[in-house]
């Protein structure tokens, strides 16, 4: 009765050992840092979360084509694309590890000995060396038990860092299909911002006629002509540049689409057409399991977390066994004969005595360790809210701002085209022409700039919302709110606290 008492007890403690060894993951977020509700302007009407292909709101099948292509050739998505298999293949790597290794080995030799000299009645004689065969076929295997979890701490290690890796693909897309549609967009508002340069010019070669005539007939003076010279050039000097920026953007975009920039080319001119979509957020506690951001930070933070347990299993003996059975013989015809035949079992158990504190050293490394990615989950977090508020921030306020540049450039037309006709006739002088021309130029200039702007931060919006990609509620260790009953199992571990030496803070 006291035999089954005591190993009721040892399968007890080594149940508790097993179970202490695998710990809950460090709940990062604090009540306060989950707001209950965005602050920025919200508009009404709307759906709420983007679209998975949230882009083809923007009306440009150019655009559709465009994103398309670089979805499946851009070279950043591929070397996610090769992380992600990596991850993979480490993960079997660590996987492996909880089946045992069998290896078999066969070998056949043929050999002569060397001449011996032996003693006979007539004298010393010599005996040739005699030639021979040995065969053999030998298995051994070798498996090591994984009774405090080591093994398994380290594949769940791997599984989260292959997790981490799908989600970092996630955020490459997301980055990459967003940087298309920015710079796709500001080639087109350059190609705009260089048509109305060139139209101004015109306009200005126009009033330079009429200045021409009138100096020429002595109404004016050479003044208003050098005046009228300087702003053509000054105007002209403009078009280059922005030719330049947007030859720039379209190398950049060709980049971003896995091709070489020579010969790429688009075909919309300017902006005329592009849809601002709206969308509404919803609650930021929702955000957290639309971001790939926050996914592959709290990914990392497991992993981090199973490299912990996986430190504290250490400290613990390896028992592996092995066993090894085969064959040897001179014949080939009695390899597997039962006469030749051999085998061995066996058993063995190594606990670390001293190691000049590497195994603490580990410990405390892979708890540091998860002590950064604990603060990196934490501004993740927050840094995505912020991107939000940003963002919903400058939709509203571009539209405010294109609107009145609307506004601006349709007065400022009607002001320039009724001072060239008073300039004509002579009832308003050239300076008065010129400061119209220059409001003019610097309002339409500046409309097209705030219509970029207005449609970049529309996607920049989407791009923070997720762009409608989703996590998998029930891969996500980490509580919305933090207040959860699992983070007031696994706190956030504390650097200055005293368990984090000694035998007792890496026992389970």
């Amino acid at each position: 009765m006291t035999t089954l008492k005591m190993r009721a007890s040892l399968l007890a403690a080594v149940a508790a050992g097993l179970a202490g060894c695998t710990t809950p993951v460090p709940q990062a977020l604090n009540p306060s840092d989950v707001p209950p509700k965005f602050d920025g302007p919200i508009p009404s009407d709307v759906g709420v979360w983007p679209a998975r292909e949230w882009w083809h709101g923007f009306n440009s099948p150019e655009l559709d084509g465009l994103i398309a292509a670089a979805e499946t050739n851009n070279l950043d998505i591929a070397v996610a694309v090769a992380n992600v298999l990596q991850a993979e293949a480490q993960t079997n790597i660590q996987r492996s590890a909880l089946f045992p290794d069998i290896t078999l080995d066969a070998s056949a030799q043929r050999g002569k000995g060397a001449a011996q000299r032996v003693s006979t009645s007539s004298g010393v004689g010599v005996v040739p060396g005699t030639t021979q065969n040995a065969f053999g076929v030998v298995g051994n295997t070798n498996y090591t038990l994984d009774i405090w979890g080591l093994t398994r701490d380290n594949v769940r290690a791997a599984e989260e860092t292959l997790r981490s890796s799908r989600y970092a693909q996630e955020e490459v897309t997301l980055t990459t299909v967003s940087d298309v549609g920015t710079t796709y967009l500001d080639a087109l508002a350059l190609r705009e911002r260089v048509t109305i340069a060139e139209e101004n010019v015109a306009d200005a070669k126009r009033v330079l006629t009429i200045t021409e005539a009138k100096v020429k007939n002595g109404v004016s003076s050479n003044l208003d002509l050098a005046q009228e010279q300087a702003l053509v050039a000054q105007q002209e000097s403009t078009i280059p540049v922005l030719k330049e920026q947007e030859r720039e953007a379209r190398l950049a975009l060709a980049i971003l689409l896995g091709q070489a920039p020579e010969g790429f080319d688009v075909k919309a001119q300017n902006l005329n057409g592009i849809a601002t979509p709206l969308v509404a957020p919803g609650l930021p506690s929702q955000l957290i399991l639309r971001r790939p951001d926050v996914a592959e930070a709290e990914a990392n933070l497991a992993s981090a977390h199973a490299n912990v347990d996986a430190a504290r299993a250490a400290f613990f003996p390896s028992v592996s066994l092995t066993g090894a059975g085969g064959s040897q013989t001179t014949l080939a015809g009695d390899l597997f004969h039962a006469s030749t035949l051999e085998w061995s079992m066996g058993a063995s158990v190594v606990q670390t005595i001293f190691d000049a504190g590497k195994l603490f050293a580990q410990s405390d490394q892979a708890k540091a360790q998860q002590l950064g990615l604990v603060a990196t989950y934490r501004k993740t977090v927050i840094s995505a809210f912020s991107n939000v508020e940003t963002s919903m921030g400058q939709v509203s306020n571009f539209a405010m701002q294109q609107a009145a540049l609307e506004r601006d450039v349709k007065a400022s037309a009607e002001a320039a085209r009724i001072s060239e006709l008073q300039y004509r006739e002579g009832i308003v002088d050239l300076t008065t022409v010129i400061q119209t021309q220059v409001s003019l130029f610097t309002a339409e200039d500046a409309l097209a700039q705030a219509r970029l702007a207005h449609a970049q931060a529309v996607i920049g919006l989407y791009q923070s919302l997720g762009g409608g990609w989703s996590q998998n509620p029930e891969e996500n260790t980490q509580s919305v709110t933090g207040t959860t009953e699992a983070s007031a199992k696994a706190p956030v571990p504390n650097p200055q606290d005293s368990m984090w030496r000694g035998i007792g803070s890496i026992m389970p």
